[in-house]
């Protein structure tokens, strides 16, 4: 899952950011509209995390630009006003949830996880292929209701495998699922994470395989 935040209050933008990496998700961090705006256009994001009061402008004006290129992507509009008036004109720009400022990180963090699980979010609650079961608000991988534990960018490479399972899921797009801007991408990287993965799900009988298709990508398949 990988997440833009769009806050330019440098404390709280790490506050968010930490917490957001605690539930195994990829984030950028964007303060400004106009870098906002970059980081758009590369269309990697699941959800939009977006502060009204930016040193550039109004975060609302961001919301037909997002919706124009990413459909039905979940966007919750963080702001420190929290009259009626104004949360009402964030709803109708096209926003999922409003959330005022002050609040608690876990209110966010479930208000995401309710967005992501809308029809235009998450198509399910929970995936099963073979013996495992993978829940997406949760973050939670099990095999017969026993725990898979398992290290950040290999839970987020199983997520998009999971999302996208049968298929082919391109490198670049594992790449953009499991790295955020700032990160510095090894060439082997990727297929290390893929490596320790695959062997994890064999040597817990997971019931499903990742088949490497060369130079394209991954693809996850349930065992026959």
């Amino acid at each position: 899952m990988r997440i833009l935040l769009v806050e330019d209050e440098v404390a709280m933008a790490a506050a968010l950011s930490a917490a957001l990496k605690r539930y195994d998700m990829v984030v950028d961090h964007a303060p400004t509209v106009a870098e906002a705006e970059e980081a758009i256009s590369a269309d990697v994001h699941d959800a939009v995390i977006l502060d009204r009061r930016l040193p550039d402008g109004d975060g609302l004006t961001l919301i037909p630009k997002i919706r124009s290129r990413a459909g039905g992507i979940p966007i919750i509009v963080l702001t420190a006003r929290s009259d009626l008036a104004d949360r009402v004109a964030g709803l109708d720009s096209g926003a999922d949830d409003y959330l005022p400022k002050p609040f608690a990180v876990e209110e966010l963090l479930a208000r995401l996880r309710a967005v992501l699980r809308r029809p235009t979010g998450l198509q399910s609650h929970q995936v099963r292929a073979g013996r495992l079961i993978f829940d997406f608000s949760h973050r939670e991988a099990s095999i017969e209701g026993r725990s898979l534990e398992l290290p950040r960018r290999e839970l987020l490479v199983l997520e998009a495998l999971l999302r996208r399972m049968g298929r082919t899921v391109l490198r670049s797009s594992l790449e953009n699922a499991v790295y955020n801007f700032d990160d510095e991408i090894q060439s082997n990287a990727l297929d290390t994470h893929v490596s320790r993965l695959r062997r994890k799900l064999a040597g817990a009988d997971a019931g499903v395989e990742i088949h490497g298709i060369r130079g394209v990508g991954y693809l996850l398949k349930q065992q026959s």
